[in-house]
């Protein structure tokens, strides 16, 4: 394994290592498909000796669970570890436990539902993430989120949950209405797609036709990263990891370099003054893709 020195700071305890390229082919802009195992191992460690305390996943990851634990068990990283229920993978408890065995561990630091919709026609499942963190097999329980009315729903039916994540970056501010009221009510804040799934590195001149009504907010970005001689990812992940009311930043990546890069942006500390409304809010979800 290749020796990794990297200065650690605040930021790095902030961000968090996504890992469904472990598991999957995954993102937009991915040229290399699924991350090998012997790179999952330089990453992890580049993570660990960085200063990064977290790692996210979920049962619906393809072999990231397995990739992950077989790593950990190999080696001296520790990591706090958050997994996802997936929609229509049987009994919580059980989906659970086949999880823990995967990651090679006996309690994971969190535990979120994946698809709100399964959780809206299947709400008893709830019962059973509370017995979960009742018997202390996880700290924190909570929601994967896509749109603000999912939250909506939660609020009105009086669902506490301790963690949530959700879609956030510098054009998709949906849900910065709600931070407040989330850190009042005690809610960790886990925030994705702060690439936009890897949208913000795309050519823009390849763009897909469906994603052609982006291209002007992208010439907006690269506008602002040529005035303040900053590059995308510095913009991305400062937007993200200045905002005081966000507890986790994910960052998924396909290699080490890619988490190098990451790393040292975030230790630029910059302050991103930017606004980009975008209009087209259904392209903010990369369901709506295809």
């Amino acid at each position: 394994m290749k020796n990794i020195a990297i200065t650690s700071c605040n930021n790095e305890s902030k961000l968090v290592l996504g890992t469904v390229q472990f598991g999957l082919n995954y993102g937009i802009n991915n040229l290399h498909g699924k991350t090998k195992p012997q790179e999952v191992c330089t990453i992890l460690n580049m993570a660990y000796e960085s200063g990064i305390k977290c790692l996210d996943t979920s049962y619906g990851y393809g072999d990231s669970e397995s990739i992950i634990g077989e790593t950990l068990s190999n080696h001296a990283f520790q990591f706090q570890i958050i997994s996802k229920y997936p929609q229509n993978s049987g009994e919580v408890k059980d989906v659970f436990n086949r999880s823990l065995q995967r990651l090679k561990v006996s309690h994971v630091y969190g535990y979120m539902v994946h698809h709100f919709s399964y959780f809206k026609d299947n709400s008893s499942i709830w019962d059973d993430f509370r017995a979960l963190k009742n018997d202390a097999k996880v700290d924190k329980i909570g929601f994967s989120l896509y749109s603000p009315d999912e939250l909506e729903y939660l609020f009105k039916h009086n669902i506490c949950f301790d963690i949530i994540q959700f879609p956030y970056n510098v054009f998709d501010r949906r849900f910065e209405s709600y931070m407040v009221e989330l850190k009042q009510r005690g809610v960790e804040i886990h925030v994705r797609s702060t690439f936009l799934q890897g949208l913000f590195y795309k050519d823009r001149e390849t763009l897909p036709a469906r994603l052609q009504p982006l291209k002007k907010y992208l010439l907006l970005l690269d506008d602002f990263a040529k005035e303040k001689n900053l590059s995308i990812e510095d913009i991305a992940l400062g937007y993200n990891l200045q905002n005081p009311h966000i507890d986790g930043v994910l960052t998924g990546v396909d290699n080490s370099e890619q988490l190098r890069s990451n790393i040292y942006a975030s230790q630029k500390n910059v302050i991103i003054d930017l606004q980009i409304k975008v209009k087209e809010k259904e392209l903010l979800n990369p369901v709506n893709w295809n």
